[in-house]
Order: C-alpha cells, then structure tokens, then sequence
C-alpha cells in the first residue's frame, strides 16, 4: 500500500502542470520548484530517504519564498510519505495535516484527495485509529468524485474497504469491494492490482469460500511477484498466511509469514534511517524558523490593520452620538408634553446611556490625539538639537534662562507625548522609573523657569521653600518628578491671578537611606468645588472652563495621578472656592554617595581614543539631517548624508562606514527594507536605528531587519556615541 502511495506523489505533481497556466509554467522559480519536487518524489520511490527529504526540504523553502499554497502542500505530502516509511507516524501525521491546512487554501482538489488518502492510511494502517483513518478516506472519496476521477474512486474505495476488513468489518467494507470488482477491470491500473486480489481474498475467506479465497491469494502473490510490488507483496503473504493458518495448514502459513518478515526487513535498512535523521532535523528546524517569521508577519500585519481602523472607529462613533443625541432630542421634545413620571425614568435612562457613548467618545479622541501625537517627536527632535547647536556654537547663551527653559521644555513636551502615547501603558504598571542622580532644587528652579511667562501673564509670583536638610544630591527620577510638578505648579498658575504660588519641599522621614520627601503646591486662586474634586484626575476633564479661559488638553491631573502611582504615592487636594487650592503628595528617594558616584560616573562616555569613525546618516527630513550632522561633526568624526535607502544603497557600493544610522520611516523604501537589503548584499557595518517611533513598537522587527541598536529621538548625544563605540567594539571583536 504504501507503493501506490508514493506513486501518487508524483500523479499529483505531474497533474499540476496540466492544471497551471502557461504563464505560471513559465516562472522559472516555480519550474525549479516543481523540478526539484519531482526528484524528491524519485528518490522516495527508489527508497532513497536521506536524498528525498534533503529535495523536500529544499523544494519546501522555495515554495515558502514564492509563496505558492500548492507547492508548499506537494512537499509536505513527500515530507511526510518519507517519515511514513521511515515509522515516523507521529511526525508524518504532522507533515500531512500542514500540507493539508495549505492545501486548502488551494481550489485544486487533487492535492486534498491525496493528503486526507495518506492520513486516512497512517491512522488505519499505523496508528490503528480505523475510525479517525476512516473519516479521512471518505473525506477523500469526496474529493475523487468532485473531479469525477474513477480511477481515484477505485483507488480511495480500495483503501476504505481494506481497513474495514482488517477490522472485521467485511458487511461495511462489502459495498467499496463490490464497486472496485465491478470498475476495477477497466478504470484500474497495475499499482493496485495486488491489493485487490488480496482483499477479495479477504472477504471470501470471511465468507468461507475456500477455494475463491486461495485462488486470490495466490494471483495477488503471483502479481505482486512479477510487478516487484514487494510492500503489496509482503502484506499479501501476511493476509494468506492468516487464510493457511484458519485451514489449518501450519508449515504454509508459517513459510509465508516467513516471507512477509523477509520482505518487510529488506525494504527498510537501519543505515538509510540514521542517514535520513540529519536531514530530518534540519527539516524541523527550518519548520520552527517559518513559524516564527510567520507569526511575526501577521503581527505586523494585524497591528498596522489596528492603526489603520482607529480612524474608521473614531468616526463611526461621532456619527453614531451624533444620530443618537438627535434621536434623543426628539424623544425628549414628543414626550416632554406628556410629563409623566414613567417618561422622566425613560428620559433619565436615555441620558445615562448618552453619558457611556461620550465616554466610549473620550476613549477614541485619546487614540487619535495619541497618533497624532507620535508624529511630534520628529520636529522636537528639531527643537532640541537645534537648541544644543545655540549652546554649541554661542557660549555666550551657555548661562541663559530663556534658552535653559527652551531646553526643558522641549524635553518636557517629549515626555508629555511619551505619556500621551503611552497612557494605557502607564494604567497598566508597563512604566518603569528609572534612576538618576538629581538636586531637587535645580529641578524645581527649572520648572519655574520654563513657566515664568505664565506666572508674568497672570501677574503671579512663584515661591519656592525647600527644607536644607533634604540631601544635595538624590536618586530617582527627576524627568518624571519635573513632570508632576510642571502640571501642578503650571495648573495653579492658570487659576490665579495677581496672587502667589508656593512650592514647598520638606523632608519628612528617613528610613537608612530611603528619604520620605514631602511637596505641597499651594495657590490663592479660584478653589475647586468640593463636588468637583474627584473629577479633576479623570481624562480630558477640565472644571469651571470658559470659551476664553484657562488654555489646557485636560490631561494634566490624570497625568500627575498615574505618575504617582509609578511611585507608590497618592496626592491629596483642599480646596475652598475663593480662597485657594493645595496639592500634596510623598514620593521615597534614595540617598546613597556611593551609588550617586556610579551613576554619574556610568553617564560619561569614553571618547579619549580620539579615533575618528566615518558615518553614514540615512535621513529625508533635512533638519534632522542638519542636527545629526552637526552632533557627529561635533565628537570628531566625518559624516555623509542620504535622503534615502535606495541612495544608501548605492554609496554602499561604492565605500566601507563604521557605523550607519538609520531613519525608519522614510519614503520610497522604509529603514528596515534598506537594513534587509544591506544585510543580502553581506555587509556587516553595524546598523542603528535613529526613529520616533516607540521602542518598544519596533524592536522585534528592527532586529529581524539586521539592526544592531536603536535610539528614540530626540536622544542624548553623549548616550548616541557610546551606543556608537560599544557596537563598533562588537563588530571588531566579531571578525577578530
């Protein structure tokens, strides 16, 4: 049985060719495939498995490349039907059912005859699951008669009554015999000959009619004989010996019993199996790698369908509350005449479901600002290079508060966008602080000056108290620290005018080296109504806000709230309207000389080897270009400028770089199919990523491009080049 298995590989690929168009013949990648999926075919049907599965394989890869379903399902039919014939059932059984999944995505129904025919054997014949292998023969049998191929009827009927027999089920298995005796002289072929002697031998056994039974043994041995059917053959001689031993005729049966064993070990040779395991293996590791790069594609794939649906979303949801508050109005309009008690429960609950739909509204309006806002990072990238190049190149400004202030507060929208993109992140604890030397005061000095012009504008003064024994120098984080009270204090600002700010910082307790630091912001503005304080810390929330008053996203307070769950805290607010407004909160910082040491000591990077290192910038926004240019040019090291990837390509071609950084979304062809591209040709210049995109959004397919590292814009130039230094070292010890 398992010949007219292999056979049918080889009917199967053959058949393709008459089912392609003259076009697809004419590609010559699918020709190579089919080519070498023929000779994979030969090799198995010759007994060469080590040859046969190095074909599949290979055959396999090429198909996967041009992504052809059908070609996929053929080689993993003759993965399969060599792990079948290697006793490998669990994994042939595997390698049947993935080229099913494949052909089914497939219109040609010859491929699915064949692959649910091998499972059905493999269940029946191996496994001994008669019931699982049957289903798969009569799914089989489906596919035969939808191509109205009667040989393949015989061929599948043949199968389904053989294991009905082997079962003892000769009434079932009767009716698929009694359609092969009838259809067999003319539509069948020598390959199942044998076996249909064999099972007409079978059944009259069954029904003991002696002499019709061993008549139909003896000419299935007989032909099985002379065509070198020897798997046939051999289960010919079983199923007689079965018949002898029923009659009583020992000696007989045991010499072809013996037969059947001698036949059986001929076919498989221990050496062709341990020759097979190699490649095997390697068969499952490339197995593995597809599913990976597989999954990693639909990942890709359903997040950019994500991003593209929000929009479509965040429509339909406008138009939706716009159609429902119309509804509403009407509703309310026809029954406010009526003034019912049982419409005003109507009325009421109307408005409760308004109130979930304007909070289903809030969610989306969130998505959206949080992708518009993923595009800010690239012009403040701008900002901030363009501001270090003033303190570059006018040492004069170094001591400047209004170019200080322009700094941080670059820094600071950076990090609001950060959090604007991220906010769901924050809610779910995915934040982690990070840990930097600090002064306090510096960072509240700061603050106050980037708000300075919102304080003069109101004609208010800003305050600041800070307890002289807080330490000079803390650990923690300072970015978020400055961002808490850069909400607080701008927010106090914006309610108060002609009146004061108090910033106050006091040290509150110390436990080792842990040091509890209590801040309280306190204004003589306009007070928060005692109803409104548990609202002010939702999203997009703003109490008391007129058409021309107090500018603001709303997010400032839910911020500040989520931020300090980040540090264990919690804030705490009085109020009175009229009389003014207090903020407080404790956040634990760390005072530890020995580790303040570290870090600060951690931040330099080494650049006294005064190597100068030739960089390529993959870059199309041209103040981008000019800010990098001038970081690079600035540490001592010569830098050539690309607008493209096609451009970083050519130059390529041309001259060897240390190092290349690389832009991601660039028009033409992306950073990483430029980083895919670099990598074909050989090149092992390291490659890092300069984005503004979030790291955590590209990571996986940055690597997967070739990318060594990657760097969020805007960054730290000193952070850039000892990124730059540790991946050349890494190259050089690489080669070395």
């Amino acid at each position: 049985m398992h010949q007219i298995r292999l056979l049918l590989l080889l009917l199967c690929l053959l058949s393709s060719f008459s089912n392609r168009s003259f076009a697809q013949i004419k590609t010559p990648p699918k020709t190579e495939t089919r080519k070498i999926a023929r000779l994979a075919v030969k090799y198995l049907n010759a007994g060469n498995f080590e040859k046969s599965l190095t074909k599949a394989r290979l055959s396999l890869h090429e198909a996967s490349i041009i992504k052809d379903d059908y070609l996929i399902a053929v080689s993993y039919n003759i993965i399969a039907a060599n792990l079948d014939e290697l006793s490998e059932f669990d994994k042939a059984i595997f390698y049947y059912k993935k080229g099913l999944t494949y052909a089914n995505k497939t219109d040609n129904d010859t491929i699915k005859n064949f692959l649910n025919n091998n499972l059905g054997n493999v269940y029946c014949f191996e496994k001994k699951q008669y019931e699982i292998g049957i289903k798969y023969y009569k799914k089989s049998l489906e596919y035969s008669q939808k191509v109205a191929d009667t040989s393949q009827i015989i061929f599948t009927k043949l199968n389904i009554a053989w294991a009905y027999f082997d079962i003892g089920h000769f009434d079932e298995g009767f009716p698929y015999l009694e359609y092969i005796n009838k259809y067999h002289p003319k539509y069948g072929n020598k390959s199942t000959i044998v076996v249909f002697n064999m099972l007409n031998g079978m059944y009259y056994s069954h029904k003991a009619e002696n002499n019709k039974a061993e008549s139909y043994f003896l000419n299935a041995i007989k032909l099985g004989t002379k065509e070198g059917e020897n798997s046939d053959l051999a289960y010919a001689h079983q199923e007689y010996s079965k018949f002898l031993l029923k009659r009583g005729d020992y000696k007989a049966a045991y010499e072809n019993l013996t037969l059947y064993n001698k036949i059986i070990d001929e076919i498989y040779k221990e050496d062709k199996v341990k020759k097979a395991g190699v490649a095997g293996i390697n068969l499952e590791l490339d197995e593995y790698k597809r599913e990976i790069d597989k999954i990693e594609t639909e990942k890709d794939i359903q997040f950019q369908n994500l991003r593209k649906s929000e929009i479509i979303v965040f429509l339909f949801i406008i138009v939706f509350l716009v159609l429902l508050l119309l509804l509403y109005s009407l509703y309310r309009n026809f029954n406010f005449k009526k003034k019912s008690n049982h419409d005003l429960t109507l009325a009421n609950e109307e408005l409760l479901i308004a109130k979930e739909k304007a909070e289903e509204a809030s969610y989306a309006k969130t998505q959206f600002v949080s992708t518009i806002s993923h595009e800010l990072r690239t012009p403040l990238y701008g900002v901030v290079g363009i501001t270090n190049m003033l303190l570059d190149e006018h040492k004069e400004l170094a001591n400047s508060p209004h170019l200080s202030s322009l700094k941080f507060s670059a820094r600071y929208l950076l990090s609001l966008v950060n959090d604007i993109l991220q906010i769901n992140k924050i809610e779910e604890n995915r934040i982690v602080l990070e840990s930097l030397t600090f002064n306090i005061s510096d960072e509240i000095k700061m603050v106050k000056n980037a708000l300075s012009f919102i304080a003069q504008s109101h004609n208010n003064k800003i305050i600041i108290k800070i307890d002289p024994t807080i330490p000079e120098y803390l650990i923690g984080d300072k970015l978020r620290l400055a961002q808490i009270l850069m909400n607080l204090i701008s927010n106090a600002l914006k309610f108060t005018k002609n009146g004061e700010v108090i910033v106050s910082v006091d040290l509150v307790k110390v436990e080792d080296k842990s040091h509890h630091i209590e801040f309280q912001i306190s204004d003589n503005g306009v007070g928060i109504a005692a109803a409104d304080q548990d609202k002010i810390f939702e999203k997009f929330v703003q109490i008391g806000r007129k058409d021309n008053d107090y500018q603001g996203t709303g997010l400032g307070l839910a911020i500040v709230k989520r931020l300090l769950k980040l540090f264990n805290s919690e804030i705490s607010l009085e109020s009175q309207i009229g009389i003014g407004t207090t903020f407080a909160f404790t956040i634990v910082f760390d005072y530890d000389p020995e580790k303040t040491n570290e870090i600060i000591n951690n931040i330099k990077v080494d650049l006294s080897s005064g190597q100068i290192f030739k960089v390529l910038v993959v870059e199309d926004n041209k103040i981008n270009q000019t800010v990098t240019k001038k970081i690079i040019e600035k540490n001592n090291c010569s830098c050539f400028l690309v607008d493209d990837g096609f451009q970083a390509l050519d130059i390529l071609n041309k001259e060897v770089f240390d190092v290349i950084l690389m832009d991601i979304n660039m028009p033409l062809i992306s950073g990483f199919e430029t980083t895919r591209k670099i990598r074909i040709k050989g090149i092992t210049t390291p490659i890092i990523a300069l984005t503004a995109f979030a790291k955590d959004e590209i990571t996986e397919e940055a690597l997967s491009a070739g990318m060594n590292d990657i760097m969020i814009k805007p960054f730290e130039p000193l952070k850039l080049f000892q990124v730059i230094n540790d991946q050349i070292k890494k190259t050089k010890n690489a080669v070395i």
